[in-house]
């Protein structure tokens, strides 16, 4: 019995390190992440999620986080880009659950339910915040404040917008051009799509409008529903996604970008490579989308492990944040008014990979920003894989403190093409040092 436990434990380790070798899917792996509202601005996807604490087992949410890509596959963390405590007037210290961000005439909404106190608005100049709260209360301040979550906003061509939310009814009211009052009364859905749960995510393509949701529970699936209207009926016309057990919940965001269309969603795929037990701390995962000739919506399959092709290149002869990710082992990131967010708890071992870097002609030495109060390590810049070729070893050393920041570097040998670049950590096990960003000198 004993010999057989330690062939299965060995089989999925194996497993294990094979998934994680060559996924992209959960696209974040220092932090688990939720409830993805993807908006695009300026050629950026700009990704807004909730944050399940490390610690929580059930639902523990305190802020909301905002990561961005220009290509699909890296991910830049940003941080905390709104929290509770841009609320005054929310009496809670939990409950910071699925929002959404929309531009109108160059300002930035973000709408952002509060469990059991409603939905509130934050207002910005820009998509990276600060964001402010106009109102000093609730937006959406009903008779249904457990049920008033999951906000989402459609901006019609004649420009009306629109706010819909709800579980497990489904509600919309119109808002005003501010994009922070509504006129006219709080409209209950009387006849809701199959299955709805929860999750709304309303979009306009092509003529049709399209609601998307967590469909059925529990676990959730996610299910469409379409219409010649804004406000409906609303026709069921499927599945995006099938349930399966694999995941307890689902929230769906949908977005064109770069002529491709993707469903955003979430899982507990990485909660799942450390323990079988459940936990409230979830993953946003990405796959792209296919719509028929008619407007209808192919199924996809459970995500996919690899993600979405990758649409670009990094330029490394520039400053790159160390928060940059296309997949990374082992590593969480901070933030602090100094330099923003870093990448910490590097130990022995772990790597970041950066997919589609672009070295043209080649590069001759590499920088790094770097602190550290222990011993200090290397880093190992390896190409392709994390035992590929060894580019260059990048020393650091000591810096008299986790956030005394210093300028470390290395040369590097010359290498030309386009290719997946991994920062392979090393040292004594333990913390090594902190890294803020990276860049690579021309040759």
């Amino acid at each position: 019995m004993k010999a057989t436990s330690k062939v299965l434990a060995t089989l999925f380790l194996l497993l294990t390190i094979v998934f994680v070798g060559a996924a992209q899917n959960p696209i974040i792996q220092t932090k688990y992440t939720a409830d993805p509202a993807p908006m695009v601005y300026n050629d950026t996807v700009f990704l807004y999620t909730t944050h399940d604490e490390d610690d929580a087992t059930g639902f523990k949410m305190l802020n909301w986080l905002l990561y961005t890509s220009t290509d699909m596959v890296n991910w830049t963390d940003h941080g905390i880009v709104a929290s509770l405590k841009n609320f005054s007037w929310a009496r809670q210290d939990n409950g910071a659950w699925a929002p959404q961000c929309v531009e109108r005439n160059g300002k930035f909404y973000l709408y952002c339910p509060m469990h059991g106190n409603g939905i509130g608005v934050l207002v910005s100049d820009s998509p990276y915040g600060p964001f402010k709260d106009p109102l000093g209360k609730r937006l959406i301040n009903d008779d249904h404040i457990w049920n008033d979550i999951d906000p989402t906003v459609l901006i019609d061509d004649d420009g009306q917008a629109y706010l819909y939310w709800g579980n497990p009814d489904l509600y919309y009211v119109k808002l005003n051009k501010d994009m922070i009052s509504y006129s006219g009364e709080i409209v209950k859905v009387a006849s809701k799509p199959q299955n709805y749960q929860e999750g709304p995510w309303v979009w306009k393509r092509n003529g049709h409008y399209y609601l998307a949701y967590a469909s059925t529970c529990c676990p959730e699936a996610i299910g469409y529903a379409m219409s010649d209207s804004p406000t409906g009926p609303w026709e069921y016309k499927g599945m995006i996604m099938d349930v399966t057990p694999k995941s307890r919940g689902n929230h769906p965001g949908i977005i064109d970008y770069k002529g491709n269309s993707y469903c955003f969603g979430l899982n507990y795929d990485l909660l799942k490579q450390t323990t079988q037990k459940h936990f409230e701390r979830r993953s946003v995962s990405i796959d792209q989308m296919t719509y028929n000739d008619d407007g209808t919506i192919q199924k996809l399959p459970y995500w996919s492990a690899t993600g979405p092709k990758r649409l670009g290149t990094i330029n490394p002869y520039r400053r790159v944040e160390a928060g940059t990710i296309a997949w990374s082992h082992g590593l969480k990131t901070r933030q602090n008014s100094k330099v923003g967010v870093y990448v910490t708890d590097v130990d022995n071992g772990d790597y970041i990979k950066v997919q589609g870097v672009d070295f043209r002609k080649g590069a001759k030495s590499f920088e790094a920003s770097v602190a550290s109060a222990s011993a200090g390590g290397k880093i190992e810049i390896r190409i392709d894989s994390e035992t590929g070729t060894l580019l260059g070893v990048c020393p650091v050393k000591n810096t008299d403190g986790w956030q005394k920041w210093s300028l470390q570097s290395c040369k590097v040998k010359k290498v030309k093409g386009v290719h997946d670049l991994f920062f392979v950590f090393k040292g004594t096990p333990g913390d090594l040092f902190n890294f803020d960003w990276w860049e690579f000198k021309a040759r």
